[in-house]
């Protein structure tokens, strides 16, 4: 085979196609797909794809690839098909969704080296090559290449004598200690001891600490020598000199868990209703067949434990499982879970880790060091090759949406590679989306239901409390009088509260109250939000920052006040009003730093402190015994945003946050604050009554022709001139019409409920169709031939087919 297709890393319309490169004869046979290579394009060297060989190219003269960047593929075949699949199903260039599978050290600049396997000596390798190792274990692949020797290295490294490894400028690279091993025999200690001189002490003293601590040619860690045998490294020196001690340089992966130890947990006896639900599962896998599962399970029901012995029927089988949870949800508690029941089998990503630790842990998947992965969005891609079950735990989250391009949802790619792999998915929640939840009814997927909490104990009871009637019985602080008094009586008894807001920052907005002038941000049509720890106003969209005006700008007026409540702002008024009270705030300004999450949450669980005030991040995934009290300060943040969903999610919300109460043996409340108690989504929360919520929000789905009963996708077009992307919208707006059938619904072009963002004006059109099968060629050529008229003159398109951000 002497030509490779290469998807070159050029996100662009013109680029988004498959090039051949004739393959230099030292690497015919060893460049195979889901390789990356160096390619020559114009007049640089990139990076591109290997997604085919075959005998000849389409033309001629070919440009040959000028390297290989990896010996092994970094995709397979299925993730290679996988990304072909993406690229149809989001509209994305077939380079992003082959980016999107790797780990962030991977799209970086490189250098490399070739480095001896662990086991390896100088003499295994080839003659040629030999000297290149002396005194060393590693070299770097430049000198091999300059020397023409890189097809013989190869044969080293398909051998398992040599591997490659990247060094990642500034980015994740792989880790290594010092390590030193003893060269004597025990035969020949007494010889040993006796050569060197009485005034040598230290250096006898090392080599029996060796021989005691390091049998059987294990060695020792330098740091560990250093610190036990309060010695120099002068000393250590001196013996690696004699040729007594051997040091090496042996790689380490940074382990972010280190420093902790797992207790070992075992399969707990599953309640009647678990044992129901995990039967079609367990029938499943024996069968090795393909079945999607929607878990129905009330906050509390044992979800996890049907998830932990899924995994542990597969992993008997020799397969492997993909476990996705919320990113914000992937608290040190749900990673014990895993770590507590599969041990060191269990790899984690997630966003809090840095690029190198996200590399090093891939590495094991790729490696088949591990045979689970647990992570956020992006876990979905891990390199499996066996998968055995895959689970996506709060299935309704939308963080599972990736919302730049591709535009994917972790649910589909699942469901997909779940069917690639004929083994099941499933998709657990205690309140379902919509999607799903019509899925389950209809039987596309199997419902399996948990309506009791494990402990059988009740629910929590829920009040919600009026606040109009609280500002008529003149309370003007943010705590009603009921969630007031249950916060006091709380901390006599010595239990735990949760109080939740979703907001961060001190209060939303400034307001002049003379003349009603709001502040707004210069470059976006949004107001700016106050933050009383840099005491500015902040743009959460462009990041663009001003000081607090004491006047107000437009009409000088000195009566300039703050309005709404942010977390910032509660704790300061908690602290006013009950001073002894402990409290621990959560939002993004307080876990921005590395491992603080997890610091935090520990410190609540416990017990030095006696409410836990916080954002989004606090309503999942937390089990604290302790908490018998939850408050949810505003319900009504997310209800009046122009969102079809905004009804689910704030039904979501509040039952995902009543479910932290009362999970053990103290029984638990919960108060809801709010303004509008008489809708729908509130008065079911508070009933915990998901059945009834989900009739009512269908009708209101279907009277507005919105998913499930309908499809969705959103067109945004954004340019700097008003006039101009208006007059392109109408444009695009008249040729889709044009391609599509009359059943399909055409709202726009009209201005995106956020105009403008970063100085760009943004108009969209919303298009909602049930089966169109001219859709996927018509927004092709939408994206062909507007980009290709405007990019020039700065226009952006963005499609987004099933958006969850309607904003």
């Amino acid at each position: 085979m002497n030509v490779a297709s290469v998807i070159v890393d050029v996100p662009a319309m013109q680029t988004d196609r498959t090039y051949d490169y004739s393959i230099p004869d030292e690497w015919k046979g060893s460049i195979t797909s889901g390789m990356r290579v160096i390619v020559p394009f114009g007049p640089r060297k990139i990076q591109g794809f290997v997604i085919g060989i075959k005998e000849k190219g389409e033309v001629s003269k070919l440009k040959p690839i000028v390297e290989p960047m990896d010996l092994v593929p970094v995709l397979n075949k299925e993730l290679l098909s996988l990304g072909n699949w993406l690229t149809e199903k989001t509209l994305c260039f077939k380079i992003s969704a082959f980016q999107a599978m790797l780990p962030a050290a991977m799209k970086a600049k490189y250098e490399k080296f070739f480095q001896l396997e662990e086991n390896k000596h100088q003499a295994d390798l080839h003659l040629s090559l030999q000297h290149f190792f002396q005194n060393r274990r590693e070299v770097a692949w430049k000198a091999i290449e300059e020397n023409g020797f890189l097809p013989l290295i190869h044969k080293e490294v398909k051998r398992g004598s040599v591997e490659v490894i990247y060094r990642v400028k500034a980015k994740g690279k792989k880790k290594t200690v010092r390590k030193l091993y003893l060269t004597i025999s025990q035969n020949d200690l007494e010889e040993v001891m006796n050569s060197l001189p009485p005034q040598a002490s230290k250096q006898k003293q090392i080599i029996e600490y060796m021989i005691d601590s390091a049998p059987g040619g294990d060695g020792l860690l330098a740091t560990t020598l250093l610190d036990e045998m309060s010695t120099t490294s002068s000393t250590i020196k001196s013996l690696v000199n004699k040729g007594y001690l051997m040091e090496k340089n042996v790689e380490m992966y940074r382990d972010p868990f280190e420093n902790r130890t797992f207790q070992k947990t075992f399969p707990l006896t599953l309640t009647s209703q678990q044992d129901q639900a995990i039967r079609p599962i367990l029938s499943i896998i024996d069968q090795k067949k393909h079945q999607t599962f929607l878990l129905y399970g009330v906050t509390g029901s044992g979800k996890t434990e049907i998830y932990l012995q899924s995994i542990q029927r597969v992993l008997q089988e020799g397969k492997e499982a993909i476990v996705l949870v919320p990113e914000i949800s992937l608290t040190p508690q749900m990673v014990h879970r895993f770590k507590g029941r599969f041990g060191n089998d269990v790899a984690v990503l997630h966003s809090g880790l840095s690029v190198g630790e996200k590399y090093d842990e891939w590495r094991k998947i790729q490696r088949k060091e591990v045979k689970v992965v647990v992570g956020a969005r992006s876990a979905v891609f891990a390199p499996f090759e066996n998968i055995g079950i895959i689970i996506i735990d709060e299935e309704h989250e939308t963080s599972y949406k990736q919302e730049e391009n591709p535009r994917y949802h972790a649910r589909d790619v699942a469901i997909h590679r779940g069917s690639y792999h004929q083994c099941p998915v499933i998709l657990g929640s205690a309140t379902p989306s919509l999607e799903s939840f019509a899925r389950a009814s209809k039987g596309v997927y199997k419902l399996l239901t948990l309506d009791k909490r494990m402990n059988d104990g009740p629910l929590p009871s829920v009040d919600i409390v009026d606040m109009r009637e609280e500002l008529r019985k003149g309370n003007r602080s943010m705590f009603s009088t009921e969630l007031f008094e249950k916060l006091q009586d709380r901390l006599e008894k010595g239990e735990q509260t949760v109080l939740f807001l979703n907001r961060r920052g001190h209060s939303s907005f400034i307001m002049c109250r003379d003349c009603g002038f709001v502040l707004q941000c210069p470059n976006c049509d949004i107001s700016l939000t106050y933050h009383r720890f840099s005491n500015g106003m902040k743009c959460h969209y462009c990041g663009y920052e001003e000081s607090v005006p004491t006047t107000c700008p437009e009409c000088t007026s000195e009566h300039i006040r703050y309005f709404g409540t942010g977390t910032q702002k509660v704790e300061e008024e908690l602290t006013k009003l009950i001073p002894d009270a402990r409290i621990i705030r959560m939002d993004v300004d307080t876990t921005s730093r590395k491992g603080s999450h997890e610091k935090l949450l520990t410190a609540f669980g416990e017990g030095k402190a006696d409410i836990l005030l916080g954002t989004q991040m606090i309503a999942k995934g937390l089990d604290f015994p302790n908490i018998t009290l939850v408050g949810v300060l505003s319900a009504d943040t997310m209800l009046h945003l122009p969102d079809f969903r905004a009804a689910e999610k704030t039904f979501q919300l509040l039952t995902q946050v009543s479910g932290r109460a009362g999970r053990h043996t103290l029984p638990g409340e919960v108060v809801i604050q709010t303004y509008t108690p008489e809708h729908y989504s509130i008065e079911l929360a508070s009933n915990h009554d998901y059945n009834r919520f989900y009739q009512q929000e269908m009708m209101m789905r279907k009277m507005g022709s919105y998913p499930p009963f309908f499809y969705i996708t959103l067109i945004t077009l954004s340019h700097e001139d008003l006039l101009k992307v208006v007059d392109i919208a109408e444009k695009m707006a008249g040729y889709i019409r044009s391609k599509l059938s009359d059943e399909t619904i055409i709202l726009g072009p009209a201005a995106s409920p956020i105009p403008r963002i970063k100085n760009r004006y943004r108009y969209q059109c919303l298009i909602k169709y049930k089966r169109e099968p001219n859709l996927g060629i018509t927004l092709k050529t939408v994206l062909d031939q507007f980009q290709q008229q405007y990019v020039s003159s700065g226009l952006t398109i963005s499609i987004d087919v099933n958006p969850y951000m309607m904003m």
